[in-house]
């Protein structure tokens, strides 16, 4: 992911470590020591981060605070296909954090992850792809907040305006990821992959008028209403050209 092992950056994803089993030992070792090169000496152009980058750090296990983790995973894989073949990965999947709860926190949401690799890509072929999945949801009023990712580089916030909360809230990330990630990985040079990875239960807040996120997850929700509402029915099925990550 090319975010520093010690960065304070680190703090707001590295919440709930487990004690039992407590490190992961299956790694790739030429792709571990790509990393660790490009993270503490640099390469393909970047002067890394200029630290002593420790398999230990690495290997500790934590519950999943973002689905990108897995996205990593998959281009990974992809990397070592014999020839590159363009590819749109999406997924959908529980994270957790160490929020403070409130009307648009929980400790544990579902993270909806999409991915693009493909020859050439630009921030704005990102910008496009969000506004036409935001217009499908029925959601058309949408900004763009430039923001630091350690993986990627531009990277953007993403808000939607609340009609309920009668305020702009932070539904996603996004961003370009940058060769420092992807290089080691064993892509090609001219691969780009833009991503982005969006809060399920606060675009559906916006969409269905909830002005507190407890009431659609938690022990409060209420089953009848849950009942009532077929919120999402799928009629038909088209067949798409994509993967469905799970974990």
């Amino acid at each position: 992911m090319f975010q520093p092992q010690q960065h304070p950056a680190r703090d707001a994803h590295d919440t709930f470590y487990l004690s039992d089993p407590n490190e992961s030992l299956i790694f790739a070792e030429d792709y571990v020591e790509r990393v660790k090169t490009v993270h503490s000496n640099g390469g393909f152009g970047s002067q890394g981060y200029c630290y002593k980058w420790s398999l230990h750090e690495a290997q500790k296990n934590l519950l999943r605070t973002h689905t990108t983790a897995v996205s990593a995973r998959m281009l990974y894989q992809l990397a070592q296909e014999k020839v590159f073949k363009p590819v749109k990965y999406f997924s959908i999947d529980r994270v957790f954090r160490n929020e403070t709860l409130d009307a648009t926190h929980l400790a544990e949401f579902h993270q909806v992850e999409g991915v693009i690799a493909d020859y050439d890509l630009t921030l704005g072929d990102l910008i496009g792809v969000l506004y036409q999945f935001f217009r499908k949801l029925g959601i058309t009023k949408l900004n763009f907040k430039p923001a630091y990712n350690p993986y990627t580089e531009p990277s953007m916030e993403i808000f939607c305006y609340h009609e309920g909360l009668e305020k702009w809230i932070e539904v996603g990330n996004s961003g370009v990821f940058r060769p420092e990630m992807l290089l080691p990985m064993g892509l090609p040079e001219k691969v780009n992959v833009i991503a982005w990875g969006l809060s399920l239960e606060r675009p559906t807040m916006i969409k269905y008028g909830y002005n507190n996120i407890r009431d659609l997850v938690g022990p409060k929700v209420n089953l009848q209403m849950v009942n009532d509402n077929g919120i999402c029915r799928l009629d038909k099925w088209q067949q798409i050209e994509c993967f469905v990550i799970t974990s």
